[in-house]
């Protein structure tokens, strides 16, 4: 079954279900390039991951904008955008080191590069950050990134904003291009694959 971009029914989700979106962040997100470059042993990777992202899930909870899509037959949801809008300063994760340590193990060191490597190319300029998109495995290829997307965007082009994220793969990047944001710089994490920070301008 495929689903037209139309055809989905995109929501803020209010209240947050953090436990269902962290297994769904966990669920895409764990094979990546950047999840296998921390873990790379998969069993540890399946276990780890969802107290990794829990902690930007609830984050975004607290200070984020959170929009999912979900099946329309079983209610499971299929795809979420964690959004920040660095436009006034927000406070760090709680207990962000101590939960950090517990999250990553033996990657704490690498969780650390990777934080700093993002932070030395975040742009200072007000804008909304994109800290996670995900679509289930079972569900990509359906237009529902892209559906997440315009969603915001549109908000962003109507109030003048600019958008940022770092895309962690080729994939993830080329789906981006598509939506105008433009290459800024390429990270290159130590002995790890490449991270591409992107900015989008708002549209009229």
């Amino acid at each position: 079954m495929t689903y037209a971009i139309q055809e989905l029914v995109i929501r803020n989700v209010t209240p947050v279900d953090t436990g269902e979106i962290t297994d769904l962040v966990a669920e895409a997100m764990r094979n990546g390039p950047v999840a296998q470059w921390l873990h790379p042993d998969q069993e540890v990777r399946r276990q780890e991951a969802p107290h990794y992202f829990e902690i930007f899930v609830e984050h975004a909870a607290r200070h984020g904008e959170v929009y999912a899509t979900a099946d329309s037959d079983t209610g499971r949801l299929n795809g979420v955008a964690l959004w920040f809008p660095l436009t006034s300063l927000i406070p760090p994760p709680v207990d962000y080191e101590r939960r950090l340590k517990e999250a990553a193990g033996d990657a704490f060191d690498r969780a650390c590069r990777l934080d700093a490597a993002l932070e030395e190319h975040h742009p200072y300029e007000p804008h909304h950050y994109l800290a996670f998109l995900a679509v289930r495995p079972d569900a990509q290829n359906r237009g529902i990134g892209s559906a997440l997307l315009e969603r915001h965007h549109a908000r962003l082009d109507h109030a003048g904003l600019p958008a940022y994220l770092e895309a962690n793969d080729p994939r993830n990047r080329d789906l981006y291009l598509r939506h105008g944001y433009q290459i800024r710089t390429v990270i290159n994490l130590p002995d790890g694959p490449p991270l591409w920070s992107m900015w989008r301008m708002p549209m009229a």
